[in-house]
C-alpha cells in the first residue's frame, strides 16, 4: 500500500499540469463518495452536505456559499461524468500545452469553470423557462473547464488535426464548432444548466485565446491569486535570486548558446508544423519527447 500511494505521488510530481488536475479531479470524487459511504451507514443522508460544494442556481443561496463557485467544477456526479470529462481533459491538455504554458491551463482551467459558473446562475434567474428549477438547481462538473480548454486550442490552432472514432480527421475549428451548437441545442433539455455551464467555459476559452493574440492574457488576475494561496495564509516575500555573474569576456560561449538555442527552437517550429499538417499521433516517440520537454520549460 505504502509503494503504491508513493508510485501515485512520483507520477503527480512528475505529470504535466493537465495530468495533476485529473489526480486532483478523481481524488475528490473518490474522497467524497467514502464520505457518502460512511454517512450511510449511520442511516444519514449520505449527500446532504455535498450541497454545500455544489453550485446553487438560486442567488440568494450562492450568497451564503459563495466558494461554491470553485469547488463545483471539482465535483461530479457519478463516474461516467468523471470519465468523461477526464478523458476530454486529458486528450485536450495535451494539445493546449504545445501551444500555452502550464501557467495558462491552470488559469484557464479555473476562468471557464467560473465563467461557466457565472452563465448557469445568471440563466437562470433571467429567463423565465428557468423559474421552476431555480430554487432546487445545483451545478457539478469540469465540463465548463474543459470546454474552456477545447475552445481556446481551437482558436489558437484551428486547421490542426485530430483523429476521431468514426469521423477520421477533423480540423479543431470544426469540432469546437459543432460541441458548441450542440450545447446550444440542448439548453432546454434536462441536463440544460450543464449546457449553458459548457457555453460559458466555450466564451471563456474564446476570451482567453483572443487575447493573448493580442498580448493580454486574461487568466493572470488567476494565476497570482493562486500563487499567493499556494504561498500559505502568512505571505512571505520570495528572496532574490543572486545577480547573473555575467563574463563579457566569453563572446564565443555565448555564441555556442545562442546557436544551440536557436537549434532547439527551430526543431520545435518543425514539429509543430509537422502536428498541423499531419497530427500529434503521427509524431515519433522522440519528436513528442522533445515537444513534452519543450512545454514544461
Amino acid at each position: 500500500m505504502g509503494s503504491f500511494i508513493t508510485d501515485l505521488k512520483n507520477n503527480y510530481e512528475r505529470g504535466s499540469v493537465s495530468l495533476k488536475f485529473i489526480y486532483i479531479n478523481i481524488g475528490i470524487f473518490v474522497l467524497t463518495s467514502l464520505v457518502g459511504v460512511v454517512f450511510v451507514l449511520f442511516n444519514l443522508n449520505g449527500w446532504d452536505w455535498m450541497k454545500w460544494l455544489e453550485l446553487p442556481a438560486w442567488l440568494p443561496q450562492f450568497a451564503v456559499q459563495p466558494w461554491s463557485l470553485l469547488t463545483y467544477m471539482f465535483l461530479h456526479a457519478n463516474v461516467l461524468h468523471l470519465l468523461f470529462n477526464m478523458l476530454w481533459l486529458y486528450s485536450f491538455g495535451l494539445l493546449f500545452l504545445l501551444f500555452f504554458s502550464a501557467r495558462h491551463f491552470r488559469g484557464l482551467y479555473f476562468l471557464g469553470g467560473i465563467g461557466g459558473g457565472l452563465l448557469y446562475m445568471l440563466a437562470f434567474n433571467v429567463f423565465p423557462y428557468f423559474e421552476a428549477y431555480v430554487y432546487e438547481a445545483t451545478l457539478v462538473g469540469a465540463s465548463a473547464s474543459v470546454l474552456a480548454i477545447v475552445v481556446a486550442t481551437a482558436v489558437r490552432s484551428p486547421e490542426y488535426r485530430v483523429n476521431m472514432l468514426f469521423f477520421g480527421q477533423v480540423r479543431l475549428k470544426y469540432l469546437a464548432l459543432v460541441m458548441v451548437l450542440t450545447d446550444m441545442l440542448f439548453v432546454t433539455s434536462g441536463n440544460g444548466g450543464g449546457h449553458i455551464a459548457h457555453l460559458g467555459g466555450a466564451l471563456a476559452g474564446w476570451w482567453f485565446a483572443a487575447g493573448l493574440n493580442k498580448g493580454t492574457d486574461v487568466t493572470k488576475w488567476i494565476n497570482k491569486v493562486l500563487d499567493l494561496c499556494s504561498g500559505g495564509v502568512k505571505l512571505k516575500r520570495t528572496p532574490k535570486k543572486p545577480k547573473m555573474k555575467v563574463n563579457y569576456g566569453g563572446r564565443a560561449n555565448d555564441y555556442e548558446y545562442n546557436a544551440r538555442k536557436k537549434e532547439r527552437d527551430d526543431e520545435i517550429d518543425r514539429i509543430l508544423d509537422k502536428v498541423k499538417q499531419s497530427g500529434y499521433s503521427n509524431l515519433t516517440t522522440e519528436e513528442k519527447k522533445r515537444l513534452f520537454d519543450a512545454s514544461k520549460r
